[in-house]
């Protein structure tokens, strides 16, 4: 059997958790806490008012492509004070989805700075909340400065085809980055 871990990154309440729920196919593991008034002031829900809990540690997910291939879903954290988790949550992935919200681009730059550095092969997925895309992927590419090596793709975290066909994109990138060459050694972890 062989099984493939991915990692789902992104900022606070861009839709990690629910990404990794609407593709799995078990009851997936999650470390949601109730947010408290000790968020307050520091996780902005300006364009996420009705979250209510948040990621604290992983959530975990699986999909089954065959009797022998597993892919292991891994949501990480959104909150600066749980990116130190990041680095055991990469730790043998083959690549990862960024998710990003387009209302708040500047939320995932430090996800986006984290795969970079580290060598990982990693897409965007831009969650279209409430099924609104209002800017172009090329729009998006310029506004985050990455290259054109770098797949972005339009999805929709509550929807399993949506995520499963954002997946697939991950995947096809990272054996096309993999028989490029071998990957940089990975970089810093979070500081």
């Amino acid at each position: 059997m062989t099984s493939v871990k991915i990692v789902v990154g992104g900022g606070f309440g861009v839709g990690k958790t629910t990404f990794v729920g609407s593709v799995s196919e078990i009851q997936p593991l999650t470390t949601e806490a109730v947010m408290t008034a000790a968020s307050a002031g520091i996780d902005d829900l300006t364009a996420v008012p009705d979250k209510t809990t948040t990621t604290v540690a992983m959530d975990f997910g699986r999909v089954t492509l065959e009797s022998d291939l597993i892919l292991y879903l891994f949501g990480t954290p959104g909150q600066h004070r749980f990116w130190f988790m990041w680095d055991d949550l990469v730790r043998g992935a083959i690549g990862a989805v960024v998710l990003v919200d387009t209302r708040r681009l500047a939320d995932c730059f430090a996800a986006l700075d984290y795969f970079e550095e580290s060598g990982l092969p990693y897409i965007v997925g831009v969650n279209g909340f409430h099924g609104e895309f209002t800017h172009t992927n090329e729009e998006i590419r310029e506004a985050l400065t990455i290259g054109s090596e770098i797949p972005i793709v339009q999805v929709d975290a509550r929807s399993r085809e949506s995520t499963k066909q954002a997946l697939i994109v991950l995947v096809q990138h990272a054996l096309q980055m993999q028989s490029a060459g071998p990957a940089p050694a990975p970089g810093p972890a979070w500081t």
